[in-house]
């Protein structure tokens, strides 16, 4: 079958601007900051040299401003961490028992961390990291820590906005940033 003509292509839709920043309250950020410490399981994001990037659901701790994540040193995360230094994080918070959960979002400076660097050892010692090394990860041969220090603007989706207002209006109502400091 022949076409006899060239297949339509609609241009792209305009895109509205980004509304402006609401600005974060104390208490948004302290909220922001226990929902972080709170939980355990975000999506991190690395890019090779190359340019691929890579996805990963992953468990982290969170000690003071940093997270922490157990792999392996030869994982596609840890080797994008080692050339680039940079990751991107997001972390999921359910609110609600139905629809996606609302989200945490930042870029971050990362680097990889041997098992015996003396701030892991403290940090296992204190028992900060009991969250993340309970299955054997410290026995490892190739086993290391991801640090991840956010950088810049946190970005969330649904935190600090009620249910009803993001179903009524997800497009508008639901995302808000600020600068951490």
């Amino acid at each position: 079958m022949s076409l006899t003509h060239e297949p339509t292509i609609s241009p792209a839709p305009s895109v509205s601007p980004v509304p402006p920043d609401i600005p974060a309250t104390p208490e948004y950020v302290a909220a922001i900051e226990r929902y972080i410490a709170r939980r355990s399981f975000a999506v991190l994001s690395t890019v090779s040299n190359g340019g691929f990037p890579h996805a990963a659901g992953v468990a982290y701790s969170a000690v003071g401003d940093e997270l922490f994540v157990n792999t392996i040193g030869s994982s596609r995360k840890a080797r994008n961490v080692a050339s680039t230094g940079r990751a991107a994080v997001v972390i999921p918070v359910r609110r609600v028992p139905v629809g996606p959960p609302f989200t945490i979002q930042f870029q971050a400076l990362a680097d990889v961390v041997a098992l015996d660097d003396p701030q892991i050892v403290a940090l296992v010692a204190a028992g900060k990291l009991d969250t993340i090394t309970g299955h054997g990860e410290l026995d490892e041969p190739d086993g290391c820590f991801l640090r991840i220090r956010p950088t810049g603007r946190i970005h969330t989706y649904g935190l600090g906005v009620s249910a009803l207002a993001v179903a009524r209006d997800p497009l508008h109502v639901g995302a808000r940033s600020y600068v951490r400091s």
